[in-house]
């Protein structure tokens, strides 16, 4: 799974992607900062079962703070965008050539209209955020459209729905995906030859909806006019996803808690200092906790994060053990790992995703807190604790 920061130049993007991960991305006030894609690690926030079980865990792949346990994804942040991507204008083939492996793309818009088209610095509310909204949509569409013309366009031979998958295979869309949203738009495979350009318009848009779902990552809230200007974006477009962010103040937060400065958990609403700061330092902080934390109620860093991840995509955390009773791997530490699957998966699919031969020795699995053993088909729920049993 890998979830996509995409945007408008200069709006935040490399910020939340450290915010995300404190990898080392480039941050600048300018255009194309962002060049070569950025991948790190970010980290979901779930409530660990040690929390419930009232148990000490011994976490390995994911750590654990104070009953909340962070596991690991794979996030990328891409160049920024600008109007005619599509076209091949400032770095838009490469940005969207990138985006083909995203499976959900959390889009960074500069809710304050704090940046032109471009990507170049303006005064903040003299630019309608909803532009950027609309033109990351279209400018994925035009493109997806093109790639479906040069395919199918005018060609003398009929087509099946397993071309359709050969062809887009390649961008993460699925067969579910494609079979989807021909239903939707009402649109005939053997027709696609003689498709005008407005029909591959309407099944790109629906391929887009069904296979790259955006989450947007309203930032700069912690501007009066960003906030005002999110109220008209819900408004307006309902059916989209809107998370106030101020990725700054997260990246802000986490740095100080990286090195000590203060105590802060990813996603929660208060910190406290642990040793003495500079007066700057204290009024940064302070700005913070009044301003975003008591307004927003968090930063919005880490609920985008979730929302992309489990709500969006609907991926469950579960953790493998060996022992059944003690909840422990071999080497006795307790929960060790968390893996991120697919709502629905299976105990059999779990054993692959932790080694493909554990998946061919598989013989069965152990909910280990019903202590009922469970065969291959049996879906996994959020939170299972699975020992999985393997032939000899």
């Amino acid at each position: 799974m890998l979830v996509g920061v995409v945007g408008k130049a200069n709006v935040g993007k490399s910020t939340f992607f450290r915010a995300s991960t404190l990898a080392p991305a480039q941050i600048g006030p300018h255009p194309f900062v962002t060049i070569e894609p950025n991948k790190a690690i970010a980290y979901v926030k779930t409530e660990c079962p040690c929390k419930k079980l009232k148990i000490k865990c011994n976490p390995n792949n994911s750590p654990c703070i104070e009953g909340n346990r962070f596991v690991p994804f794979e996030i990328l942040d891409v160049a920024g965008l600008i109007p005619g991507a599509h076209l091949g204008k400032g770095l838009g083939n490469k940005f969207l050539d990138d985006l083909r492996r995203a499976d959900c793309l959390i889009h960074v818009l500069d809710t304050a209209g704090s940046t032109d088209e471009k990507g170049n610095q303006i005064t903040p509310g003299n630019r309608d955020p909803s532009e950027d909204l609309l033109f990351l949509k279209e400018e994925f569409d035009f493109w997806l459209q093109k790639i479906l013309i040069k395919h199918f366009k005018d060609k003398k031979q009929k087509f099946n729905l397993n071309d359709l998958v050969d062809v887009l295979s390649g961008l993460k869309i699925k067969k579910e995906h494609i079979s989807k949203t021909l239903k939707i738009s009402n649109l005939k495979i053997s027709d696609i030859s003689n498709w005008d350009k407005e029909k591959f318009l309407k099944f790109a848009i629906g391929l887009r909806n069904e296979s790259k779902p955006i989450v947007i990552c309203a930032n700069k809230c912690d501007l009066k006019i960003a906030r005002e200007n999110l109220k008209k974006l819900k408004k307006k477009y309902p059916e989209d996803i809107f998370i106030p962010v101020s990725a700054e103040s997260e990246l802000v937060l986490r740095e100080a808690s990286n090195k000590n400065f203060i105590k802060y958990i990813p996603g929660e609403d208060n910190f406290s200092i642990l040793k003495e700061i500079s007066k700057k330092q204290e009024k940064a902080l302070e700005f913070i906790n009044k301003k975003i934390l008591k307004v927003l109620s968090d930063t919005g860093v880490q609920q985008c994060i979730n929302k992309a991840v489990l709500d969006v995509l609907k991926y469950i955390v579960v953790y493998p053990v060996e022992d059944e009773k003690k909840f422990v791997d071999k080497k006795g530490r307790i929960l060790p790992d968390a893996f991120l699957i697919p709502k629905d998966s299976s105990a059999l699919d779990l054993a692959y995703k932790i080694h493909s031969e554990i998946g061919e020795k598989f013989i069965g699995a152990i909910d280990c807190k019903t202590k009922r053993r469970i065969g291959k088909e049996t879906n996994l729920k959020d939170g299972d604790i699975i020992k999985i049993l393997t032939s000899n």
